[in-house]
């Protein structure tokens, strides 16, 4: 910079060489008259401290010496740093007669040079820290030397406004200090900042301080944040995004505390989780969480919903959720049957007046409902299940205990009574393979099936309640049958179908009507589709055992889910339309009583598990 003003100083050499030849004076001049100038002042307040030339003394024996000095001083651009520069240097040559010209020529120049070299460092005052010192200094010095000048008075009035906008700067980093931005108007920092810009857009400070005041609310939203107290935060964001639109300060901090907002929802959403799993108050301790998390979560937040959806499922269904399968370990080797979880809701049981089919075993009708939702095994238990149990337990069943059971008869058509017949059979008494369901089993022994699955799990295993069977087959539907009414959609299942033919080319008598699934006698589960609620053969392949005792109908009935027991009760029910079932037998609501102890080629039974 001082090179560039040297530069451009250049033209002071030729009058300083024609200044060079004139002579010198005996007499010794007086020393220069100390001229003091009024203080800069702005808006009453001083500003800019005066400036007085140093005092030097010329004489014959320096006058040579010291111009010489002076018109090094001047080729350097050092116009006013102290008495060895050029300004001060001419003034006092002035005072000496033979060097008046040469002073006078010397002091314009050095102005000239001056007011140059001060306006360049006005330029640099938002780059170079010492910038604004020397424009300070060089606007005392030129308001002593050359006030009358217009650009004089100009660059001055280009200095107040800067020292203006340095006062208005101070008071705004002096009020942020304090605390008062100013976010809603009045005297903070904010409109300190502001005014500062006005008079000069570029002002470093002034912006550094926009930023400072930005950042204060920025932090007040960290605050409160902080407290998780977001829509605090997001009104210090608002105002903090008022103060300099075009920066991606508000941006990032709103990144930033919205992260942080959907880690502590992330948190509490995985804490309320794991409460679930306590055995005590785990529930109370979820719903806490998820409060928590609706105080802080913006609308609509999908992890409340979340967590609200797996609070209602731990309610009503434990760890699982609804239609899920699983399966449980056995603690010999092996696994349950797959369970399938069914949803919880209501169901009126039995068959309304008027149906066609119905009995008064089946009435009256009763609303159940279900406060907890259920596992049912997906199919009938199989021989290969059962065979598990037998040789495990060393268990034996009542068709082996008694060496016989009914099977059906091809020639007769007719159900009889055939010795060496257990549950290893098939409804002909020919061995059975492991995927067909297991029947020659009694109500006992279906019972000690699941009470094994109980004791090899932990988890209370057992045969479905009346009211939990037909919930489960009527899944959601009130028509006679599951499916509706007439006859079933092809694949429903195992059923009497007029188009059903046995080895010996028998027909059903009792069918409906059109309709074929080339079975006769059980068929190995699941090969059929499954019912609403991811059930298969609840209406057909085997009728099945349930818990309840046998009552001639529902008067003085339990009004839940629960299994209507008499102690040493001799009769069970048994639900589910059979592949030899007639079809008012496989009515949803169809229901019979057998002996507790009856095995044959037509029932078998599935298990259920509680959640």
């Amino acid at each position: 910079m001082r090179a560039k003003a040297s530069a451009t100083l250049a033209i002071v050499v030729a009058t300083l060489v024609a200044i060079a030849a004139v002579g010198c004076r005996d007499e010794r001049v007086g020393e220069a008259e100390a001229r003091r100038a009024p203080t800069v002042t702005v808006a009453g307040e001083e500003r800019l401290p005066s400036w007085t030339p140093p005092r030097i003394e010329v004489t014959r024996e320096n006058a040579q010496a010291l111009a010489e000095q002076a018109d090094e001083a001047l080729m350097g651009g050092r116009f006013a740093d102290d008495d060895a520069a050029s300004l001060p240097l001419f003034m006092a040559l002035r005072d000496y007669a033979p060097m008046r010209a040469r002073a006078d020529a010397g002091v314009r120049n050095s102005i000239d040079g001056l007011l140059l070299q001060a306006r360049q460092q006005l330029g640099q005052i938002d780059e170079e820290p010492d910038a604004l010192a020397r424009v300070r200094h060089a606007a005392a010095v030129l308001r002593v030397v050359a006030l009358e000048r217009d650009d004089v008075q100009r660059f001055l009035q280009q200095v107040d406004r800067v020292e203006d906008g340095q006062r208005f700067s101070e008071l705004g980093e002096a009020a942020l200090a304090r605390g008062e931005v100013g976010e809603t108007g009045g005297e903070g920092a904010l409109a300190w900042f502001r005014r500062a810009l006005a008079l000069r857009g570029s002002d470093t400070r002034a912006r550094q301080g926009l930023a400072a005041a930005e950042s204060a609310l920025i932090r007040r939203a960290e605050d409160a944040a902080d407290r998780e107290d977001y829509a605090d935060a997001e009104r210090w964001l608002s105002l903090a995004a008022r103060v300099r639109p075009e920066a991606g300060a508000v941006a990032e901090a709103r990144g930033r505390i919205a992260f942080a907002r959907a880690t502590r929802i992330g948190e509490l959403r995985d804490a309320g989780i794991a409460a679930l799993v306590q055995p005590r108050d785990g529930i109370e301790q979820a719903r806490g969480h998820l409060a928590h998390i609706l105080r802080i979560a913006p609308p609509a937040d999908p992890t409340a919903t979340e967590l609200r959806r797996r609070i209602e499922f731990a309610v009503h269904y434990g760890l699982f959720v609804p239609r899920q399968r699983f399966t449980d370990a056995l603690k010999g080797g092996g696994r349950t049957p797959t369970m399938v979880v069914i949803p919880y809701g209501d169901f009126t049981m039995g068959a309304p007046r008027g149906e066609h089919g119905a009995s008064d075993a089946e009435r009256p009708t009763r609303a159940i409902h279900f406060e907890r939702g259920l596992a049912f095994s997906m199919t009938e238990v199989t021989v290969g299940q059962f065979r598990r149990f037998v040789d495990a337990t060393k268990y034996r069943a009542r068709s082996s205990r008694r060496g016989y059971s009914m099977v059906y008869d091809l020639r007769s058509g007719n159900f009889v009574r055939r010795g060496n017949v257990d549950w290893r059979h098939d409804y002909l008494g020919r061995p059975a393979a492991d995927d067909l369901p297991v029947v020659h089993v009694s109500a006992k022994d279906a019972s000690a099936y699941a009470e094994w699955l109980a004791d090899e799990t932990g988890h209370r295993y057992r045969l479905p309640s009346e009211a939990e069977f037909e919930y489960a087959l009527r899944a959601g539907s009130r028509a006679p049958y599951p499916w509706g009414t007439g006859t079933p959609p092809p694949g429903t299942g195992n059923l009497t179908g007029s188009g059903d033919r046995s080895p010996t080319g028998r027909r059903w008598q009792n069918a409906f009507r059109g309709y074929i699934d080339g079975a006769w006698g059980p068929a190995p589960v699941g090969r059929y589709t499954p019912g609403r609620f991811g059930l298969h053969d609840m209406a057909g392949n085997v009728s099945e055992w349930v818990a309840d005792c046998w009552h001639t109908n529902y008067r003085r009935a339990p009004r839940d889910q629960r299994a209507w027991v008499n102690p040493g009760c001799r009769q069970r029910v048994v639900r589910g339309g059979s592949w030899a079932s007639a079809p008012e037998q496989t009515r949803s609501a169809w229901r019979s009583g057998l002996d507790a102890d009856t095995t044959n080629a037509r029932i078998g039974f599935r298990v259920v598990r509680d959640l």
